[in-house]
């Protein structure tokens, strides 16, 4: 399993980013997959999930409405569309293969979202 997350930077509040994950070594389109940060002296939290072939995505009230979660099977690849961004969504995005927060070692290498003015 590889995941490779990228589209992180710094941007101010309010602003939007994209990111993007590519997979490989696994059949993507037939897995769920998820997206989880963490930020610095915290635990895991769960950002959005999305079934493997219908589509169905689901998110938690903490970026509900503001974080959008698809995925293109033809490419393997996996986005996040992140919008009405706020200091507190600053962490380390990663890419997980499951359903909410999957074992560590089906996580990608993260890539870093800062939130700031």
């Amino acid at each position: 399993v590889q995941l490779v997350e990228s589209g992180g930077g710094m941007v101010q509040p309010g602003g939007s980013l994209r990111l993007s994950c590519a997979a490989s070594g696994f059949n993507f389109g037939g897995y769920a997959m998820s997206w989880v940060r963490q930020a610095p002296g915290k635990g895991p939290e769960w950002v959005s999930s999305i079934t493997a072939s219908t589509g169905i995505t689901n998110y938690p009230t903490s970026v509900k409405g503001r974080f959008i979660i698809s995925r293109d099977n033809g490419k393997n690849t996996l986005y996040l569309q992140m919008s009405s961004l706020r200091p507190e969504d600053t962490a380390l995005y990663y890419c997980a293969r499951g359903w909410g927060i999957p074992s560590r070692d089906s996580w990608g290498q993260g890539t870093q979202v800062t939130v700031s003015s």
